[in-house]
């Protein structure tokens, strides 16, 4: 993705960095923060209330970011045994990055220019919903599927939701658009932001690509 807009539009590819690192970063920094709001300091100390990019950028998670258009930052860490009420308060640490991304599209809308910062806290924000370990969404999940009854399933979900998640990304890189099911929920979002048609003018603006 980024390889492809510095060829082909260098400004642009420089605007498409700038928005990833700054979704990257308040994404991680919001998680951090909520965990220290609830009694853990475990991401404080470890550097990671902070809105520096290079606090939150993981090298094995960028270079694919800047290769294909996909990648991850490092995980926030927070210890549940200092937090008040360890089953919900996981639930918004870990709900903390998609919201804070949601917060951005927000702030993003009101300017044309950073339709990309709104597309891609968009897509991160649905796609960090999903309910597979080691996704926010799989916070969520646990915490509302807790009953012994369903005991099956979070195993599941637990030993078999990253390898499926790590295969679908691997058929990404080659090809397969398996997310697709991101773009209806992140472009429907984006156009009740700006009050247009988002993917019209997301279209237009990169049809000279």
């Amino acid at each position: 993705m980024f390889l492809t807009l510095l060829s082909h539009a260098p400004a642009l590819s420089i605007a498409w960095l700038a928005a990833i690192l700054a979704a990257l970063t308040f994404h991680e920094f919001s998680h951090a923060l909520v965990a220290t709001w609830r009694g853990d300091r475990t991401a404080e100390r470890a550097g990671r209330l902070s809105l520096n990019p290079l606090s939150h950028i993981d090298p094995l998670g960028f270079i694919p970011l800047l290769l294909f258009g996909f990648g991850w930052a490092k995980p926030v860490p927070y210890n549940p045994y200092n937090l008040a009420n360890p089953k919900w308060d996981s639930v918004a640490i870990g709900l903390a990055g998609p919201i804070s991304n949601l917060f951005l599209a927000a702030v993003g809308a009101f300017f044309l220019r950073l339709l990309l910062l709104v597309l891609i806290n968009l897509f991160l924000l649905f796609f960090n919903l999903i309910p597979v370990h080691p996704l926010d969404g799989s916070k969520l999940f646990f915490a509302l599927f807790d009953a012994p009854r369903w005991a099956e399933l979070r195993a599941f979900v637990a030993n078999r939701g990253p390898q499926i998640l790590f295969a679908f990304v691997l058929l990404s890189f080659v090809g397969f658009d398996v997310f697709h099911f991101l773009s209806a929920p992140a472009f429907g979002t984006c156009s009740a932001l700006l009050g247009r048609s988002c993917s019209g003018f997301y279209g237009w603006l990169f049809s000279g690509i």
